[in-house]
């Protein structure tokens, strides 16, 4: 996969070295661009491994990398002291910058030649499920995918500003979103969201490297992901 998909980081600030992303392109080396939100555990090498797949169903993907003020393209676990560097730096993140970030990933891959002519999407999750729908609702795009994003239910306000179609992927038994807040969701984002919950998963279902795993509520999820993407974006 690593030979047909052509991976590198490259710079998206103007300082180089800096602000980084993962850009992954398809076989064809060019399409639809789709940023790429990470966990809160970095562009590790799941996200990586996203990025390559999604650059297989032929999209041109950027992941950026959203810790990079606090630590460049740092790769986190799940467990233990990991875990807890990663839910730190989470809460270091400042609203106003992440969205500076989002917008600058945005329009650098909107300006890359490999997607002249095609859509723009983004995907995200957990952390980046949250992005995913804030970049919906500041940046020039045409779709967006939220898995289980985390405080979206609490930036409602943001539903309004949003005119692109908005798929969400949501866990059944989530200790972080109960389906109280998926249902704020669905309501407030009306006929331009879709909102879908998997039954038996918890939080992180799509993360083949978490103890969450659920390969059943995953398969569906890419799979629906990937149509509704298709459909809005080639």
């Amino acid at each position: 996969m690593n030979n047909i998909v052509k991976t590198q980081w490259i710079d998206l600030g103007d300082t180089p070295g800096q602000f980084q992303g993962f850009l992954a392109l398809p076989p064809a080396g060019k399409g639809p661009g789709l940023v790429l939100y990470q966990e809160i555990f970095g562009v590790n090498a799941h996200i990586q491994a996203v990025a390559r797949q999604y650059a297989l169903d032929g999209f041109v993907v950027l992941a950026p990398d959203i810790f990079w003020r606090q630590k460049q393209r740092i790769q986190l676990g799940y467990e233990g002291d990991e875990w807890q560097e990663a839910v730190a730096m989470m809460k270091q993140l400042q609203p106003q910058e992440l969205e500076d970030d989002c917008l600058r990933t945005t329009q650098a891959l909107q300006a890359r030649p490999e997607t002249s002519g095609f859509k723009t999407g983004a995907i995200g999750y957990c952390l980046g499920g949250r992005l995913a729908y804030l970049t919906a609702a500041t940046a020039d795009i045409q779709a967006a995918v939220a898995y289980y994003g985390g405080g979206i239910h609490d930036q409602l306000d943001r539903a309004a500003s949003i005119r692109c179609p908005v798929l969400f992927n949501y866990a059944e038994d989530d200790g972080n979103i109960p389906l109280t807040a998926v249902e704020k969701v669905r309501t407030a984002m009306g006929d331009r969201g879709e909102v879908l919950v998997y039954e038996g998963s918890t939080h992180g279902f799509n993360c083949w490297d978490r103890s969450a795993y659920h390969p059943a509520s995953a398969a569906l999820a890419h799979g629906r992901s990937l149509a509704f993407l298709a459909q809005h974006l080639f």
